[in-house]
């Protein structure tokens, strides 16, 4: 509660948060659009692949040309102006720089940027969460190790589940479940940047006139999305996926504690401690009521024996809903607002040196699912695409069956056929083991595999 605080101290002593953002598209947009307003930050540099997209990010949000015309770093630096760059190693490596955000989507370029600010001591806000999911926890441990913050972006969905179950646990309350909203139906898992559109109802026309990216629109569609959020959470938290992993089972607000409480006693989990999405679509299609689309749970329930029935007593008396026998209850936020939330992390990692959210463990993983029959010499082309979907499974689950992480899952070819709905293997696709993202994966595996 004393972020705005710290910061506005930092801009009265003329010694704002040096910040670099790495990728200027939505979400990177959204942030911009806050951080120009919000004391004690300066956006010093912006790497992008195209310094003219982000150009049109800056003037898009509200952001005059003479904010960001400066000619290099140091002069961005000295007259509190914005450089524009597409050299993102180079920045991260600059002097004066104190938080780095990755927010470009692509998981090769996360754990190039995450190693890169471990070794030049500058903390990271990872909105990269497919960089996440891929190796998390190594990056994690080796910029803890290098005395720096690995954190989850505040604003995505993932923080905020975890922002939930921390207040939960430090309330004294046993979590049983967390998870976010999503549409949701089992054919979507089929869903192709071709078909997207009319499941998001939106007419050609619409389309047109925007700059929808079809399959970035696609990957929430068809589970992957949701798939990697879901790792991210595990991992940071302490959670575990069902077996076999997301049911994304219908569930409005009112019915969370419900139907998000265990198997053993009425509900739908797997077991307790899992993380799980919800579909704010019934399973024929029709609405769910209340849902919960664009938003965030955690249900929970008193600690033991000793203090349950005081607790359950005390959840009646302030008007909690609960499942019928009292004893689970719920907690949600019923929207998230993406990078215009970001400026949260920005401020932990810099002033507080926490994050919001980061992997400790690996209990979650997202394997690349065969969309239709693939035949053998057909390429891969990742998240939200034509050929595969992720789908998140136990850490061991995954291991033990040699599974193709969907964030390796793009521009790699097949050299032998997988039927539709079957998991991608290492074995069916030719790998370049000498590739970074290949060897830190690698290295993450037999790390944190025991």
């Amino acid at each position: 509660m004393n972020l705005h605080r710290l910061l506005q101290r930092r801009a009265d002593d003329g010694n704002p948060v040096r910040v670099l953002l790495i990728g200027a598209g939505k979400f990177g947009s959204m942030y911009l659009a806050q951080a120009r307003v919000t004391p004690g930050i300066h956006i010093a540099a912006i790497a992008d692949l195209s310094p003219a997209r982000a150009a049109e990010s800056l003037r898009r949000t509200g952001w005059t040309d003479e904010l960001f015309v400066a000619r290099s770093l140091s002069d961005a630096m000295t007259h509190g102006s914005t450089f524009l760059s597409d050299d993102a190693a180079t920045m991260i490596a600059a002097d004066g720089i104190e938080v780095v955000i990755d927010a470009t989507g692509s998981p090769a370029a996360g754990i190039r940027h995450a190693l890169a600010c471990a070794e030049h001591g500058k903390h990271i806000v990872m909105v990269n969460v497919e960089a996440d999911a891929l190796a998390g926890p190594l990056l994690a441990r080796r910029c803890e190790a290098a005395g720096v913050v690995y954190s989850l972006a505040y604003g995505d969905q993932p923080a905020l589940i975890c922002e939930m179950v921390d207040w939960a646990r430090a309330a004294g309350f046993r979590v049983v479940a967390a998870g976010k909203g999503t549409k949701y139906l089992p054919g979507y898992h089929q869903s192709t940047p071709d078909t997207v559109w009319g499941h998001y109802g939106f007419t050609p026309e619409m389309v047109a006139a925007s700059d929808f990216n079809a399959q970035m629109f696609n990957s929430f569609l068809d589970g992957t999305k949701s798939a990697i959020e879901m790792a991210a959470v595990a991992n940071a938290v302490q959670l575990t996926p069902a077996a076999d992993g997301l049911a994304f089972p219908p569930c409005g607000v009112d019915d969370l504690a419900r139907i998000l409480r265990p198997r053993s006693a009425g509900g739908q989990l797997h077991h307790a401690g899992q993380v799980e999405v919800i579909s704010s679509v019934e399973r024929d299609g029709r609405p769910v009521f209340r849902d919960l689309r664009w938003g965030v749970y955690v249900t929970f329930a008193p600690a033991d024996e000793r203090n349950r029935a005081y607790v359950e007593r005390c959840f009646r008396e302030y008007g909690l809903v609960t499942d019928p026998s009292g004893h689970y209850t719920a907690m949600y936020k019923p929207c998230h607002l993406i990078g215009l939330e970001m400026g949260i992390s920005v401020a932990s990692a810099a002033l507080r040196r926490e994050p919001t959210g980061a992997p400790s463990a690996w209990h979650g993983d997202v394997v690349a699912i065969a969309k239709r029959n693939l035949a053998a010499g057909e390429m891969l082309d990742g998240e939200g695409g034509y050929t595969v979907y992720g789908k998140l499974l136990p850490a061991a689950g995954s291991l033990r069956l040699g599974g193709l992480p969907i964030g390796l899952a793009h521009k790699v070819k097949l050299v032998r056929p997988v039927a539709q709905g079957m998991p991608v293997s290492w074995q069916d696709v030719e790998i370049d083991a000498a590739s970074e993202a290949v060897k830190v994966r690698r290295e993450m595996e037999a790390v944190f595999a025991a």
